[in-house]
């Protein structure tokens, strides 16, 4: 199976995933893949104003993202149409389509993600999509506090930018709410989450 684990930034993705993987000893990947990614590297560079105005290009920045989780593809389908195995994976197609509606105002936008990635790339569909549904405010709260206690986790372009986590945070409500893609539960409680994976099994 593929979980994939949604949330604007500070929402509490990491402690979810963990909970998960001490329950079943699931794998895990998460996305962006900095280390390993030249895509997502460049996307990185752009998000702290190192790529010239490829940033403000909404579509331009989801194409990086989308490449980025293309180069995983063989790794992904691994994790098809088998209940024995789960991969959790933190940030999915999901956050692409979420993002990019936010930033274009556009809720086609989410559509737009969905043929390039799933149609044109091939990208296995999740079997289930969790969103995370931690407040903006309290998110926000998070990934500052965490942002002052880890010089490595300066927050990027989009963490410092409220309006969009409010507007992304809308954005995957309503993914959530139409089952965009594949079925989705919208829960902070792990507990929730471990029940509706023993469902889906």
């Amino acid at each position: 199976m593929i979980i994939a684990i949604e949330g604007i930034d500070g929402a509490g993705k990491n402690t979810i995933v963990k909970r998960i993987v001490e329950e079943y000893g699931a794998d895990t990947l998460s996305f962006p893949r900095y280390e390993d990614s030249l895509h997502a590297q460049l996307a990185q560079d752009a998000l702290y104003g190192k790529m010239g105005d490829l940033v403000d290009s909404a579509y331009g920045m989801a194409t990086m993202f989308a490449l980025d989780r293309f180069g995983a593809k063989a790794q992904l389908e691994q994790y098809q149409d088998t209940q024995d195995r789960i991969l959790l994976l933190d940030r999915y197609v999901a956050s692409n389509a979420a993002y990019t509606a936010a930033r274009t105002g556009d809720d086609a936008a989410a559509e737009w993600v969905a043929e390039l990635e799933f149609g044109k790339l091939g990208l296995p569909k999740p079997d289930l999509q969790v969103l995370v549904a931690t407040s903006p405010s309290v998110a926000r709260e998070r990934a500052q506090r965490r942002e002052a206690q880890d010089a490595t986790r300066t927050r990027d372009h989009y963490e410092r930018d409220g309006g969009l986590q409010d507007a992304t945070f809308a954005q995957y409500n309503r993914l959530a709410e139409t089952d965009w893609a594949s079925r989705w539960i919208s829960t902070s409680d792990a507990t929730a989450i471990i029940q509706a994976i023993q469902s889906a099994r």
